[in-house]
């Protein structure tokens, strides 16, 4: 019996879609740098249309690809145009989107190195040029991961097997009192699920107060760790954050690595934006002590500009990913000469994520990475200079390219101005909380924004802070 045309279509034709979809993403991301931040999407008739595929009358590819290339283009926050300033995922670079389709071809299963050889070797040669950027020792190990969120789940499942080899066997019931970790207040909070997925629960999850700064205060820090060991508690990692979500502050990474080392504990640095820097001679230096850290989070999808998904675990310790996903079958091909990915990390099947960063790298070097970082601080630097200008108070003092600014006295307050500028489509900010007030929350990251596009944020900001009559008329 052959094969079903429509999904394995012979070479003519996937030469023919392949060319229009070449053809027709280029044209949808011109559009998407000219158009609308912001979703511009009928909900009512998409939902119409989705009710119309019941998936039991074949539609053609020449209707079906445009018809979700057109949902995309207007059904997203597009994070690929140069005037979003809002979360961590910048534009991915083009070596990356290159990396994407060839993997999407070859398909490659990386659970072990038999099966992929040369897919797991890359990978590894990727993770450890990083790890000798952050400034680990040569035996550093690692690997990719989803996201920040699984690579900071592999640093506390890491932590606990440190502190106790029969956690992996036994549990947190091993442990003489409840197993808990610190962050920074500011911390993602992603540790609060990930305290519930490791089984220690979500009061295991120390936060600990910041300097009035964004900064994790280490004084409170050494406090708690006395006060939790008295009462019968059993800590186990101190997380220092270099990028925190909201006001891309960097914790005081030296201070945490000697309480680390003073109390016996894992220390991880939560890098998964900030760690780019590392790609910087100039910048770098706001990253000292991060050669300390027992293991490193760095998301290369973030300030690396790869694709979505592709964050990366990195450690010192060459042997405590075995001791950590250590698990033997018979139905998986195993090389003995090479420590296969599905004993070393938390996934089994799992995407080829590192080609993405290992061609990008390949293709601008250190340098070139060097320049699209510092270009992004120089541009952060020119917009906070217009906004003070017009009397913008900046409220952070991050070293990365993110601003926390509050508007003039007299104006309307941060909300209404973030709703207002969103409402225009012209830019994406976000509204955050720093250090217990709603600021706006600007981040530049994106490598191809120019000094005309933070010109337009300063203009949609301006017609935001009309009085909230005119806000009001304009909404109308």
């Amino acid at each position: 019996m052959p094969p079903v045309s429509v999904l394995f279509p012979p070479r003519a034709e996937r030469v023919q879609w392949d060319d229009y979809l070449t053809r027709e993403l280029l044209c949808a991301s011109e559009r998407v740098a000219d158009g609308s931040v912001v979703p511009t999407l009928d909900m009512a008739r998409l939902r119409s249309e989705l009710a119309e595929f019941d998936f039991a009358t074949p539609r053609a590819l020449d209707e079906l690809l445009p018809w979700t290339i057109a949902q995309l283009e207007h059904g997203v926050v597009h994070m690929t145009n140069p005037r979003y300033f809002g979360l961590f995922n910048p534009a991915p670079s083009f070596p990356a989107l290159c990396g994407d389709r060839i993997t999407g071809v070859f398909n490659p299963q990386l659970a072990t190195a038999t099966t992929s050889p040369a897919a797991v070797e890359i990978e590894s040669h990727v993770i450890s040029a990083i790890a000798r950027r952050v400034g680990l020792p040569p035996e550093a190990t690692g690997h990719f991961t989803s996201g920040g969120s699984e690579a900071n789940y592999t640093a506390v499942l890491c932590a606990l097997t440190h502190a106790n080899d029969r956690f992996a066997l036994d549990g947190a019931r091993c442990f003489r009192g409840q197993p808990v970790f610190y962050i920074s207040r500011e911390s993602h909070l992603a540790w609060v699920k990930i305290g519930h997925q490791a089984g220690i629960g979500r009061s295991a999850v120390r936060q600990v107060p910041t300097d009035g700064t964004g900064r994790m205060d280490v004084v409170a820090l050494e406090r708690m760790l006395t006060e939790d060991t008295a009462r019968g508690c059993v800590p186990v990692l101190i997380v220092a954050t270099a990028g925190t979500t909201n006001a891309g502050m960097i914790d005081p990474i030296e201070r945490c690595a000697e309480l680390a080392r003073a109390h016996g504990l894992w220390l991880h640095v939560d890098a998964a934006w900030g760690g780019a820097v590392i790609a910087s001679q100039r910048l770098r230096g706001v990253l000292s002590g991060i050669e300390r850290a027992d293991s490193v989070t760095i998301d290369a999808h973030k300030w690396f500009a790869t694709t979505m998904g592709c964050g990366m675990f990195i450690t010192r310790d060459p042997l405590i990913l075995s001791r950590t996903f250590q698990v033997s079958t018979g139905f998986m091909p195993s090389n003995t000469a090479t420590v296969d990915p599905y004993v070393t990390t938390a996934q089994w099947s799992r995407r080829f994520l590192g080609v993405r960063l290992f061609l990008s790298l390949a293709a601008a070097g250190w340098n070139g990475y060097a320049q699209h970082v510092e270009r992004s601080a120089d541009l952060i630097a020119r917009l906070r200079a217009l906004l003070v200008e017009r009397e913008w108070r900046i409220v952070n003092d991050s070293p990365l390219a993110l601003l926390c600014v509050e508007p003039p006295a007299d104006g309307p307050d941060a909300r209404t101005i973030g709703a207002h500028v969103l409402a225009s489509g012209r830019a994406w900010i976000a509204v955050a909380k720093y250090e217990g007030r709603d600021v706006l929350r600007i981040c530049l990251t994106h490598g191809e924004a120019t000094i005309d596009d933070i010109r337009e944020l300063v203009d949609a900001l301006t017609d935001a802070c009309r009085s909230p009559q005119s806000l009001t008329a304009a909404s109308a």
